[in-house]
């Protein structure tokens, strides 16, 4: 089962992922919460539409705006609607 790791945590872990641009996209009810911290960054990409982004804390240590998601992605990305994916160190093991 694909499980997203940083700084010895689990940050999310399910066996319903979509999987875009070589991205493991988690269902947001398979993240846990406790390490998420929402962020103000926003990106646009041209066929997903809008990113929002969190931020990462496990054990004190902080990772910026390393995971995003979709809140109202374009209709060739509705698959991913409420998935969160990473990147800046998360490692994901499938």
């Amino acid at each position: 089962m694909p499980k997203a790791i940083w700084n010895g945590a689990v940050l999310a872990e399910s066996d319903q992922c979509e999987i875009v641009e070589n991205n493991y996209y988690f269902p947001a009810s398979a993240i846990n919460q406790q390490y998420f911290k929402p962020s103000s960054t926003h990106t646009t990409c041209p066929w997903k539409g809008v990113a929002s982004y969190y931020s990462l804390e496990v054990d004190g240590q902080g990772n910026q705006d390393a995971a995003w998601y979709y809140p109202e992605p374009k209709d060739a990305a509705k698959n991913i609607r409420g998935y969160v994916a990473f990147w800046r160190g998360v490692k994901v093991e499938a």
